[in-house]
């Protein structure tokens, strides 16, 4: 039968949905790099939740930290995370799909540091 020796093409697609050239994916990589905290995530009501967590644990650790907020989906996707928001620590992913308390943000980021 015809049905079954149809082959279907293969198509290449990366995580961004094949928007991505040489050029940003450098980029994404040299932002991976750098270190501080961040939010990644596409600037709804959980990512700015997880945000204010992380703000104000920064704050009762006494580290004046700038908290950068990712939403380019080219530089999520540099950090593997495929479920937001997530929270990176100096370029360590620490969590990922999951909304923060302010107390457990804090100890990630003092096990982070450490």
């Amino acid at each position: 039968m015809g049905l079954f020796s149809k082959k279907k093409a293969e198509t290449k697609s990366c995580c961004c949905g094949s928007n991505c050239t040489p050029e940003t994916m450098a980029q994404a990589e040299a932002a991976k790099a750098t270190t501080g905290v961040k939010v990644l995530g596409s600037g709804c009501a959980k990512c700015n939740a997880l945000e204010d967590a992380v703000r104000a644990a920064l704050t009762e650790l006494g580290m004046d930290t700038a908290i950068d907020h990712v939403t380019d989906f080219t530089q999520i996707a540099a950090y593997g995370v495929m479920t937001t928001p997530a929270l990176v620590v100096d370029g360590k992913v620490v969590s990922y799909g999951k909304v923060l308390k302010k107390d457990e943000a804090k100890v990630l980021i003092q096990k982070a540091r450490v």
